[in-house]
């Protein structure tokens, strides 16, 4: 199963009103465990940054002056989230904001149906909360001391890590898989340890021949009728 969590920083609180996106981060989980692949981008707002949204994310005008417009990027964000579930923290202002951009340049929106807020989770859980990212990140133990100010990229890895922690733990199917390892570099970039990989060449086979010929013996003493007969290995050569 494909979910990506995702967390976006913006010019306001209103996109119908004028308030755009700045940045975008997003990590991609597979059988709710994170791949290692992420996607972070940040967006020329085309318009001035207000102080109050400054405040929160540090993105200032002459940061993003160079950055592309969303319609330069946007069918890179479509083809990285695909059909995948969506997991965000407070989940109706990032899709509000995603299918107003959406909406500027003819793209469907994003319905409800396949997106998952983390807030709403965390308030059925905790119900006397707080339940902020920073309070969850508390909660849960997570190490959030690198999150100085709100930020797409580490903001998403973080909100991963407390999704897990709502839905029940890192293998709350009790899939067999070991644990990846991720961190966030200085310069808000993602680092995973991926799991290791199926052996290029199979073990061999450990069991020597002496103790086939005793297990042969011991299930010839049975008689004709003795069901592990039917299990017996093949004849291995003596060493």
């Amino acid at each position: 199963m494909r979910e990506i969590v995702f967390d976006t920083e913006t010019t306001g609180l209103e996109p119908l009103k004028g308030d755009r996106l700045v940045e975008i981060g997003a990590v991609e989980l597979f059988n709710h465990l994170p791949t290692g692949r992420d996607f972070h981008i940040y967006i020329n707002p085309e318009r001035s940054m207000p102080v109050e949204a400054f405040r929160v994310h540090g993105l200032s005008d002459e940061f993003l002056a160079d950055k592309p417009v969303f319609s330069a990027l946007v069918d890179d964000f479509i083809e990285f989230i695909g059909d995948a579930t969506l997991i965000a923290h407070n989940a109706s202002f990032d899709i509000g904001f995603i299918n107003a951009e959406f909406a500027r340049l003819g793209k469907p929106p994003i319905g409800p149906e396949r997106v998952i807020d983390t807030l709403a989770l965390a308030r059925r859980k905790h119900p006397m909360g707080p339940n902020s990212l920073d309070a969850l990140c508390s909660r849960y133990g997570i190490d959030s001391s690198k999150r100085t100010v709100h930020g797409g990229l580490i903001d998403s890895v973080l909100l991963a890590e407390v999704y897990l922690e709502l839905i029940g733990g890192r293998q709350p199917d009790l899939v067999l898989v070991p644990e990846v390892a991720s961190e966030v570099r200085d310069d808000g970039g993602l680092v995973i340890v991926a799991p290791p990989q199926q052996r290029p060449v199979p073990r061999p086979f450990r069991v020597t021949a002496e103790e086939q010929a005793a297990h042969r013996a011991f299930i010839a003493k049975m008689g004709d009728g003795a069901l592990w007969k039917n299990y017996l290995p093949e004849e291995v050569e003596p060493a």
